[in-house]
């Protein structure tokens, strides 16, 4: 009998925008701009008005979509040498977010390392977390960390920075081209 969390049965939501937005994040830290600047903060906070409800509900599907797709990648790279991508992806992660106590709150950590044991076992993060009611605006922070985290953790297992990105967008022009 499928899971009612099964991947098909999840919206892809915008998956674009969410990764436009950890692509910005990923080349800032690269950069070495590790601080938003106050003019980057408010453009950020623009942009997200302009979404309305409706739009960052979609943004957070998209969030969600490339968390599985990001374990997904993780599950056959980590199986390639025998090992289990939940060993291997989520105690570290969550060890990385415990050390962000000003960004993420200690009672969100449980909530993303569900959503990557989810997506590590073949659920679609955000219908996992649908069955627990909304999100909540505390999540939201902890989120967009947990897939910046994953993206940075694929980019430094191929030793490339646009990797994650790259993978991603190949895989949306496929679906586009189908």
């Amino acid at each position: 009998m499928p899971s009612p969390c099964d991947p098909r049965y999840a919206p892809a939501g915008d998956v674009g925008t969410a990764l436009m937005m950890i692509d910005s994040r990923l080349k800032a830290v690269y950069d070495g701009r590790t601080e938003t600047d106050a003019d980057q903060k408010a453009l950020a906070d623009q942009f997200a008005a302009t979404l309305g409800p409706r739009g960052a509900h979609e943004v957070l599907d998209g969030a969600c979509t490339l968390i599985f797709m990001f374990m997904e990648w993780l599950r056959m790279a980590y199986e390639d040498h025998d090992e289990d991508v939940i060993a291997a992806v989520v105690p570290n992660l969550v060890a990385t977010l415990r050390m962000m106590p000003r960004s993420v709150r200690p009672e969100a950590i449980p909530s993303m390392a569900g959503l990557l044991v989810a997506a590590g076992t073949g659920l679609s993060p955000s219908l996992w977390r649908k069955q627990y009611g909304e999100w909540t605006r505390d999540e939201m922070t902890p989120l967009e960390a947990t897939v910046f985290l994953l993206a940075e953790h694929i980019n430094r297992l191929t030793d490339d920075r646009d990797f994650a990105t790259r993978l991603i967008t190949e895989a949306l022009t496929r679906a586009d081209e189908d």
